[in-house]
């Protein structure tokens, strides 16, 4: 293991310092780093938080700010965050409108948003939750309730963070987040493994000469691993597979990330974003919105996901809308 650190268990705590000395328009709550919260809260304005475990940044830290998330917790890497830091997060974050929970679809993050929520009641905040579940990798059509949640949360986040912007109430916020969940595809190939300091070795083993199509950001198994293929080819498969779901017509809109997870040069992205360009324009479909860079990572994990989001006119406009956090900004041309 070669990385920049001092004692591995202090890796999470440490990086946390050096986020709120970096970016002082964030803070914590409870005397917990673990609970980042953004410091100015506006009065009247329906709540957002997520959390899940560190080793994904910008996932999820990086996405409190204005026009985006008020709050989130962190686990330790690759570790749910408890119940407990939830609700500190959603007491602070509640302003009277309620709190809308977006966060991955696994085990221990669904139980403890689901126990964070029941706190929430028992003092009277309105709690909604939008469970992340784009990678179609994961589980087949038909069983879309098993597939987890990777890098297209962040068009749920971007969506919803907009239409809470716009002041839209709880049930609102709620809808649109579960419609931008429902119209994103998102699918993953790794070239490597990563490393938990913790841990202090390779996460698990894959070849100098080999990929796996589809496997998950903590190294969950994907469909299938076979040769390292050159780029077009790889973007082929993987966007035949977003193609069999999404049902597009000449001139539908999409927006699309491409996402590195964590080792991967973005001239690389590019590379990958070219191709993806090129099949969506065959079927007459316009990449309306583009990001490309490291929105989901997986520590120093060498790879990259390619996610489709299906636009309406209403998720076009809140995709477009302004966002200002720490790690993402975006302005309206």
């Amino acid at each position: 293991m070669k990385k920049f650190l001092n004692d591995p268990e202090d890796f999470v705590d440490e990086m946390l310092d050096g986020i709120y000395r970096a970016h002082p328009q964030l803070t914590y709550v409870a005397e917990d780093r673990r609970c980042m919260v953004t410091a100015k809260p506006r009065t009247g304005k329906v709540g957002l938080a997520t959390g899940g475990g560190s080793g994904h940044l910008p996932l999820f830290l990086g996405y409190v700010g204005e026009g985006m998330l008020d709050g989130a917790a962190v686990g330790g890497v690759f570790q749910s965050p408890s119940a407990e830091q939830m609700y500190e997060v959603t007491k602070h974050i509640d302003q009277g409108a309620g709190v809308v929970y977006i966060y991955g679809n696994y085990t221990g993050d669904i139980i403890n948003f689901d126990m964070a929520a029941e706190l929430a009641d028992l003092d009277g905040i309105k709690v909604t939750q939008v469970v992340g579940n784009d990678d179609i990798a994961s589980s087949i059509v038909g069983e879309e309730h098993k597939r987890r949640g990777v890098a297209g949360i962040f068009f749920v986040f971007k969506a919803a963070g907009a239409a809470a912007a716009e002041g839209l109430s709880l049930d609102e916020v709620t809808r649109i987040a579960d419609k931008a969940r429902l119209r994103t595809r998102t699918i993953g190939v790794a070239l490597s493994s990563c490393v938990v300091p913790e841990i202090g070795h390779a996460t698990f083993s894959i070849g100098p000469d080999e990929m796996e199509i589809g496997m998950g950001i903590h190294g969950e198994p994907g469909i299938s691993r076979k040769k390292l293929a050159p780029a077009d080819s790889v973007i082929d498969e993987m966007m035949e597979r977003v193609f069999a779901e999404q049902s597009f017509s000449d001139r539908d809109e999409v927006a699309v990330l491409v996402n590195g997870l964590g080792g991967t040069p973005k001239e690389e992205l590019y590379i990958l974003f070219r191709r993806v360009s090129q099949l969506l324009g065959v079927r007459g479909v316009q990449a309306k919105h583009v990001w490309i860079g490291e929105f989901a990572t997986a520590m120093e994990m060498a790879g990259a996901s390619i996610s489709i989001l299906h636009l309406d006119e209403e998720l076009d406009r809140l995709i477009g809308a302004p966002a200002n956090t720490p790690f993402f900004s975006h302005y309206k041309a």
